[in-house]
């Protein structure tokens, strides 16, 4: 069956279009993304009306490409823009009166079991136990187990996005704003860290999501165009010297760097010390990039439950 996973993130409203039956590796049809970056339009916590009609429009035009590609049936879901927004419900009243579409809000922790899922499926059981980072553009999530549900999943609100519109305004950043980021950044993330220690050290690590793959890339990690089943791997040695580079760059000049769209460049500075923070404080030397993420668990969940 044709399946298409409508997902309404803090940085992209993205249509994935599937091939997909159980027991199968769901495969990629067609891909449509709007960068709508929701998590930079909340205005005192609120998303602004021109951010709802700008969603508004963009479902429907997700919704006639999925029309047009013969998808059978749309998973539509929202994560930590929509969650967390003041005025979330009337949100969600405005897409669903305007565009039939009933967005599916998912919990930080939704998210980070999902992704897990993910992950495990992606790796197989020889990967063992599991520890999973994923930066989005509203919320940082971590996932540790050995099974397919992990045994312990944590949201911290620590996006991208999120972080670049409260916390780097400017372009380039104020080196001050960068170290006071730097601090509450690995502030949240050591308040957690004592949750996962206790069920052992993980046999692999991976991290998932734009942020990471962009990341990986200017590292020296392969480009998208040499397939998924290419090994990327991150090294904490190679973020650590990126990172004050990329504090000293404005976003026009990260976007020149290889692997860095012109949308997402402006964030990739607090992705970094997000990144930066949760290998150090993990102690992670080296991660795997996995290309299946939310979106493919949301996929695989709906696969297992089709009688």
């Amino acid at each position: 069956m044709r399946l298409g996973v409508l997902d309404v993130g803090s940085n992209t409203v993205h249509l994935l279009v599937v091939d997909a039956h159980p027991g199968a590796r769901p495969l990629p049809a067609y891909s449509h993304k709007a960068e709508l970056r929701l998590a930079e339009l909340l205005d005192d916590g609120a998303i602004s009306d021109a951010g709802v009609e700008r969603l508004v429009a963009t479902v429907l035009e997700a919704l006639q490409v999925a029309e047009d590609k013969g998808v059978e049936s749309v998973l539509p879901f929202a994560t930590s823009a929509v969650r967390e927004a003041s005025n979330g419900e009337d949100v969600l009243r405005r897409v669903a009166e305007e565009t039939g579409v009933e967005l599916q809000v998912l919990s930080g922790e939704d998210e980070a079991r999902l992704t897990f899922l993910a992950a495990r499926r992606w790796l197989g059981w020889s990967a063992g136990r599991l520890l999973v980072l994923d930066i989005g553009g509203g919320s940082l999530e971590i996932a540790y187990g050995l099974d397919e549900d992990p045994d312990v999943a944590v949201s911290l609100p620590l996006g991208a996005g999120r972080l670049t519109a409260a916390g780097l305004p400017g372009d380039p950043p104020d080196p001050e704003d960068v170290r006071t980021l730097r601090r509450r950044i690995r502030a949240e993330i050591a308040r957690v860290v004592s949750e996962f220690r206790r069920y052992g050290t993980p046999d692999q690590i991976v991290g998932t999501s734009k942020t990471f793959r962009q990341l990986a890339r200017i590292a020296g990690a392969a480009r998208s165009a040499e397939g998924l089943y290419v090994q990327r791997e991150l090294t904490r040695k190679k973020l650590e010297e990126w990172v004050p580079k990329l504090a000293g760059m404005t976003a026009r000049e990260r976007s020149e760097l290889p692997g860095v769209s012109e949308g997402r460049a402006r964030q990739l500075l607090a992705g970094a010390l997000v990144a930066e923070a949760a290998m150090d404080l993990f102690g992670v030397e080296t991660l795997e990039i996995c290309p299946w993420a939310l979106r493919e668990g949301v996929i695989l969940r709906r696969l297992d439950h089709l009688p």
